[in-house]
């Protein structure tokens, strides 16, 4: 086996381990076919040689087993591959894992150019959920300084964690906060107690930045955004195009840059505004010298920021110095610079245990 397989059978095995612990037996069991077939020389092979050279390290941050899933649910999504539909869990409760090997082997002989244009891409998310605990963090800088908030993320995408303020927030007993109308109502196996819901948060301003933003006016570039929920977990599909909807109806500034430039350029805190720059899963993809930037506009504006114009840094991000604790929520807030660990998240959002402010 050359060290190019290896390396991407490391890959699909880790992101195949991880799509189990998240609840995704099926995308699992798809990773497994098509590992198996780009071993055995396949139709899937082809599109390894968009990867050629990476290390495992380098094909989980390219997300590279995630693409060719994305491709597959694409298909059935767009109606173009039936047979695989019908073995889809939309379609079926159970997968027949044989009759499932079938049509994924025989989707990719039919549908070659689309995996591989999804093989060659990036993957786009939008995880809305992400959003229950980011909250918690709006809401905390909305407390402590008393003023409206103006709204930075980095790493936006389609932008529908911009859209947060117009959202529902439903804890059960221990309170809700937001839109009671909205379509979009966010909930989880929340632990500890409830973020600060009595407080009234306004956003007065938004803007976001990515170097690939999902226009959600064209129907194909929203179709590949939800592809890239896995097919067997339907809440979080039906959660994703309710957040579509209300991103239609509001549609989020997201401007095509880096994250650094943009944030230098944006960060610099305005007078009777809380400027919160956030981001959440984002941080390990970007470049070193982006990282660097972004950095630097974060040092600049905590040094700028005086109590009428205060600056504030929130981010969901894996723990670095212990990849098994999973992801945190941090907040740090200027002036005076003091950080605070708000929360303990799973990765799409589902669970909070949240400390506190």
């Amino acid at each position: 086996m050359t060290d190019d397989l290896l390396a991407l059978r490391g890959a699909f095995d880790f992101q195949i381990a991880g799509c189990r612990l998240l609840g995704s037996t099926f995308s699992a069991a798809v990773l497994t076919i098509i590992i198996d077939d780009i071993e055995a020389g396949g139709p899937f092979a082809g599109l390894a040689e968009a990867w050629a050279g990476l290390d495992v390290r380098g094909l989980m941050e390219a997300a590279a087993p995630l693409r060719p899933l994305g491709g597959l649910h694409y298909l059935t999504l767009r109606g173009a591959a039936p047979g695989l539909a019908a073995q889809y869990p939309a379609a079926r409760a159970e997968p027949d894992l044989a009759a499932l090997k079938a049509e994924v082997i025989a989707t990719a002989r039919s549908h070659a150019d689309v995996l591989a244009d999804f093989a060659a891409r990036p993957p786009q998310t939008n995880e809305v959920r992400r959003s229950l605990c980011l909250v918690g963090g709006f809401l905390t800088v909305a407390r402590e300084t008393g003023l409206p908030l103006r709204c930075l993320e980095i790493g936006a995408s389609a932008g529908l964690n911009l859209n947060w303020d117009r959202y529902r927030y439903d804890l059960g007993p221990l309170g809700a906060w937001g839109d009671a109308a909205s379509p979009v109502i966010l909930d989880g196996d929340w632990q500890g107690e409830a973020p600060p819901f009595d407080v009234a948060a306004r956003v007065a301003e938004r803007f976001g930045c990515d170097q690939a933003p999902v226009d959600l006016a064209d129907p194909d570039r929203a179709l590949r955004l939800q592809a890239y929920i896995w097919a067997d977990q339907p809440d979080r599909l039906a959660r994703l195009r309710a957040a579509i909807a209300v991103a239609r109806d509001h549609p989020p500034p997201v401007e095509t840059a880096d994250a650094g430039a943009w944030s230098l350029r944006m960060t610099p805190p305005k007078a009777g505004m809380a400027t919160v720059l956030y981001h959440s899963v984002v941080w390990s993809y970007l470049p070193p010298d982006t990282r660097a930037q972004v950095g630097q506009a974060i040092r600049l504006a905590g040094d700028a920021a005086r109590p009428d114009r205060p600056f504030a840094w929130l981010r969901m991000e894996p723990n670095m110095a212990d990849p098994n604790a999973g992801m945190e929520l941090t907040l740090t807030l200027w002036p005076g610079g003091g950080e605070q660990g708000l929360a303990r998240v799973h990765p799409h959002g589902a669970k909070v245990l949240w400390l506190g402010a």
